[in-house]
């Protein structure tokens, strides 16, 4: 790969085509280094790659050693696989548990074999531009580090409420009612006890698959200590459709099933949901306080039994709060 660019060096003295060669892998270099994040980094190499080698079908993916996982970063065209007879692949090495794969396809032997006649020169951008790769991965590794639940892959709460603040600071919408659920496993700490931690984390993930696809992609969902996730509702205001979204996450996951032995066991779990409301032009009222009347309300229903949805605004002095 380094014998690629330096023979490219070599040639462009004296041949006019090694040296837009050149030009073609600079031209990226520089546009990478304007790039602020890896996904803008894998869309500019796709633009790249289609502009100069007509290649339409690319997928920019992250694989992690450690937990033998797959992330798609960016995916354009049609589906191929990397022992397809037409396509192509370069591994992007960080030193770390993450390493960047790069791969296209051709859309026949004849452009397979256009491609490969010019090979060298995308194995010589790809060498060049790894040590940016490099830094983008690593630091979308150092931001997810900070404000990812590292299991279930969803915001922790710190980022969720550092980053709700912006949204309301700089949206031009006028946010005047926010609602706020807390979602919880029924006896969650019997999974642990009866199974192990995989099987509770395997729950846990189920469990924020199940909410991503009853919430909008303006609602925002974080991880809390344990089985407690807290949603925040920025799609809709209105009472009835959150109290809908509410009992759609308690009916599908009490649905899900979570193999647990080789013979085909599965566990099946239910989830209570607690919410309250923050009135943003509420002076006596706050997020955080809002985030414990939500947890409150939590406890409430699952002091009531499975799967309950209980709102805040419904406690009454007399209701006793078994919080421990």
């Amino acid at each position: 790969m380094k014998n690629s660019i330096l023979e490219l060096i070599k040639k462009s003295a004296n041949d006019e085509k090694a040296f837009k060669a050149l030009e073609k892998i600079y031209h990226l270099y520089d546009q990478l280094q304007y790039s602020s994040n890896i996904k803008q980094m894998a869309e500019d190499i796709y633009l790249w790659l289609h502009t100069n080698f007509d290649i339409d079908n690319v997928t920019f993916a992250l694989f992690d050693i450690e937990r033998n996982n797959r992330e798609n970063i960016f995916i354009e065209g049609e589906e191929f696989y990397l022992d397809d007879s037409l396509s192509f692949f370069f591994i992007v090495n960080t030193h770390t548990n993450l390493n960047a794969i790069v791969s296209f396809s051709a859309t026949s032997k004849e452009h397979f074999n256009e491609i490969d006649s010019q090979y060298n020169i995308i194995e010589a951008a790809l060498f060049q531009i790894s040590p940016i790769l490099q830094n983008g991965i690593i630091k979308k590794n150092f931001i997810e580090t900070l404000s990812l639940d590292s299991v279930t892959k969803v915001y922790n709460r710190h980022y969720l409420i550092e980053n709700l603040n912006k949204q309301m600071a700089l949206s031009k919408k006028d946010y005047k009612t926010i609602y706020f659920l807390m979602v919880g496993v029924d006896h969650f700490k019997a999974v642990i006890d009866e199974f192990d931690h995989d099987i509770a984390d395997q729950v846990l993930v189920e469990l924020a698959k199940i909410i991503h696809t009853n919430i909008s992609e303006f609602d925002m969902v974080a991880r809390l200590s344990g089985d407690e996730f807290l949603i925040s509702m920025l799609s809709s205001n209105s009472e009835d459709e959150i109290l809908k979204i509410s009992q759609n996450i308690i009916e599908s996951f009490a649905k899900v099933e979570v193999p647990v032995t080789e013979d085909g066991q599965v566990l099946k779990k239910t989830v209570c949901v607690g919410i309250d409301i923050f009135e943003t032009h509420n002076p006596d009222d706050s997020i955080d306080k809002t985030i414990k009347n939500a947890d409150i309300a939590l406890y409430e229903a699952k002091n009531r039994g499975r799967s309950q949805l209980f709102n805040y605004k419904e406690l009454k002095v007399e209701d006793t709060i078994e919080l421990f």
